[in-house]
């Protein structure tokens, strides 16, 4: 069985999970509900890993509830754009409905996975100013910023990305951080890449941890 089919499979057994999540009969205050906004690096090399972002956001469909918001969005070149945005819904309390919208969600991120190229460069930080915005907006109990990605900044000529990340409230969570060719060579350039991210987000006054192994996605939400 290759990749493709395996993570195809797993998005089938995902929709089934995702729709009953909407006929559970639970109610969500607002005070209570869940914002959650997954970034996906669609740069250089690592636009191949995209395949197992729809993993990612079936499980997350999976396990969010009426009155929960949800947003998918690429990282490229760059990012503070609602242009960027892929699918985003907040799902209405009635299970019907629920359901038409999760399986359209999961539509169309199946079609960009399908087909996403490459981008030239990595902006990161206007994903996350984006993220922040879309949030804050939503105003939801608990907010929860996923970023599908190595990263690995790499800003095009003309960017400033040199600004303060209000994060206060948030948690930030980076998934499937592979490492880089370099890495190899010097195991603390990634150890360095992930420090500085965290430092970033902690000086924003959000918190932020690391899942790698995303057949073990237990922890998300």
């Amino acid at each position: 069985m290759n990749r493709t089919t395996r993570y195809r499979r797993c998005a089938a057994a995902g929709l089934v999970l995702m729709l009953a999540a909407c006929s559970g009969g639970q109610t969500t205050s607002v005070a209570r509900n869940t914002g959650l906004y997954l970034l996906i690096d669609t740069s250089g090399t690592y636009n191949r890993q995209v395949t197992k972002a729809e993993q990612i956001i079936l499980v997350a469909l999976s396990k969010l509830q009426p009155t929960d918001s949800f947003a998918v969005a690429r990282i490229d070149t760059a990012s503070f754009t609602e242009k960027n945005i892929i699918a985003k819904a907040t799902f209405d309390d009635r299970p019907s409905t629920c359901n038409q919208q999760k399986r359209a969600f999961a539509s169309r991120v199946e079609k960009f996975i399908d087909d996403s190229t490459p981008a030239p460069y990595t902006d990161i930080t206007g994903g996350l100013l984006q993220a922040i915005e879309y949030l804050k907006e939503k105003n939801p109990g608990h907010k929860e910023i996923l970023i599908f990605s190595d990263m690995k900044e790499d800003l095009a000529k003309g960017y400033i990305r040199n600004i303060p990340l209000d994060l206060k409230g948030f948690d930030v969570v980076a998934l499937n951080v592979t490492k880089l060719r370099t890495d190899n060579f010097d195991p603390r350039e990634y150890m360095a890449r992930l420090d500085t991210w965290k430092s970033k987000v902690e000086a924003g006054g959000g918190h932020f941890r690391v899942i790698n192994d995303i057949d073990r996605l237990d922890g998300l939400l």
